[in-house]
């Protein structure tokens, strides 16, 4: 096997994908608005065929493209559950554009590119290839939030992630080329060796590097939304279709604190204890922002978007611990948080009434008592993202804080549990406004059967979890053993 068909083959999820996307891109432009459901369908399919590839080719551990790519066993792990999110999201796409008209073959297709540009960031193994990724996803997630160009919000929540989006780039540029004025160096191996010889021989690390890793961190704590980079979060959330907004809160999260691991704990493992105490910062402050700010959202969307930044804070806790369990907890914590924030934007996308779309916490009054089954499905999620036992959301969260007392990170634990214990108050605000208050107005029945899999079947892994966890678990315990036998 020649260099090009080996390095062709280790990216052949990525390469299939791209060429997919540019397809249904020109089956779009020369069917027009007529191209909107097979271009949905097929982008369906084609991430599911890169699903299947991810899963059973037999790649292992090995570079590509001259050290810029690189596949192993939690890479492939990682680019599984975005890629899943990202198919569940453009399923649940199909209905939404159907009753608001938005006929719009864009969508997937920019979907399917921003899944590629994710792909990328997990795969990354030099700074270039980080960039290129990271553009590559948020580019076509800039034009998705703004994609509905006579609403105004949503234009708002385009240009506001715009605006942010091209600093926090920025950021993370002059981060990389302090890095690589320092070292000379920006592929991820010989970054390893750089940083390991310069604390060998002068006993602790340049200033320069740490300023270049200090902008990296920032430049990555935006695309999680982390605190004091989340300010874009809720408007956007707000602004930005439905599904999009769903998209948002799973697959570029999960890609991008995939990434977030395997540049501190790869190249720059042995700066732990400098990156460590800035990640412990911003972990604390975006648990608790997440726990207070979202007391008083009286908009679903937005009440979402401080969920997930609180959700960020807690898979920080992992990667501020920097040990195999920590990077065992983010990827437990991670695979369930795919499943409640899918099954919940589900319910999100079913509540429709007099023709419109419903995003008020107020409008799901009573809710048990007009549609049961949804009311259901909901309070497992609302129970799941609290914490309380045995749902999934509280195994998440126990080998997380796990994680940070074995590393020592005690205080970051407590306050971890504490503001959960806060974040409890707004999730079962909802469940006491679905089962104890009278009805407002009952939501519009046929919502669709994609849909109800889709919160049928997050709700059953959500609730079914604790009978057999030990998939999950032993997974991210052996996931956590791969990285750190590689990173070492």
């Amino acid at each position: 096997m020649s260099s090009i068909t080996a390095d062709l083959y280790t990216a052949l999820p990525e390469v299939f994908l791209a060429c997919a996307a540019l397809a249904l891109l020109m089956l779009g432009v020369f069917k027009g608005d007529k191209a909107v459901r097979p271009v949905l369908n097929l982008s369906v399919v084609s991430v599911i065929v890169a699903l299947g590839l991810v899963l059973f080719l037999d790649t292992g551990d090995r570079t590509a493209f001259n050290g810029l790519f690189k596949t192993n066993s939690f890479i492939d792990f990682m680019k599984a559950l975005t890629l899943f999110g990202a198919a569940l999201n453009i399923i649940l796409t199909l209905r939404y554009m159907e009753r608001e008209s938005l006929d719009r073959f864009e969508i997937p297709v920019l979907m399917v590119l921003a899944t590629v540009g994710m792909m990328l960031m997990i795969s990354a193994n030099d700074l270039m290839t980080v960039y290129l990724g990271i553009e590559l996803q948020s580019l076509a997630l800039y034009v998705c939030a703004a994609i509905r160009r006579d609403n105004l919000r949503s234009t708002e929540a385009g240009l506001k992630y715009f605006v942010l989006g091209a600093l926090s780039s920025g950021m993370l540029l002059y981060g990389m080329s302090m890095i690589y004025g320092f070292t000379g160096a920006t592929d991820f191996d010989l970054l390893t060796r750089v940083v390991a010889d310069d604390i060998a021989a002068n006993g602790l690390p340049s200033v320069s590097l740490i300023f270049g890793v200090v902008f990296m961190i920032a430049g990555l704590a935006f695309k999680v939304s982390a605190v004091p980079f989340h300010m874009w979060t809720p408007d956007v959330y707000e602004g930005a279709p439905t599904p999009i907004t769903a998209f948002f809160a799973v697959a570029p999260k999960i890609a991008a604190l995939a990434l977030f691991m395997r540049v501190l704990m790869g190249p720059f493992l042995e700066l732990i204890d400098q990156w460590q105490q800035i990640i412990v910062v911003i972990s604390l402050a975006s648990m608790i922002l997440g726990a207070f700010a979202a007391i008083n959202q009286r908009n679903f969307k937005r009440l979402m978007a401080y969920s997930s930044i609180g959700h960020v804070g807690y898979a920080l806790i992992g990667l501020a611990a920097g040990t195999q369990a920590g990077v065992a907890g983010v990827v437990v914590y991670l695979t369930i948080y795919l499943f409640m924030n899918i099954g919940t934007f589900a319910c999100i996308l079913s509540m429709r009434t007099n023709g419109g779309m419903v995003e008020g916490v107020d409008d799901l009054k009573g809710l048990s008592k007009t549609n049961p089954m949804m009311a259901a499905a909901l309070a497992i999620f609302m129970f799941s993202m609290a914490g309380i036992p045995p749902l999934a959301g509280f195994f998440g969260k126990f080998y997380i804080f796990l994680a940070a007392v074995d590393a020592g990170l005690y205080t970051l634990a407590i306050i971890g549990v504490l503001s959960s214990v806060v974040g409890a108050f707004y999730y079962l605000r909802i469940i006491k406004l679905m089962y104890f208050d009278d009805p407002v107005d009952s939501f519009d029945t046929p919502i669709g059967m994609e849909t109800s899999l889709i919160m049928a079947g997050t709700a059953a892994f959500t609730l079914l979890f604790f009978l057999a966890p030990e998939a999950i678990l032993d997974q991210g315990k052996i996931l956590g053993e791969v990285f750190f036998a590689i990173a070492g």
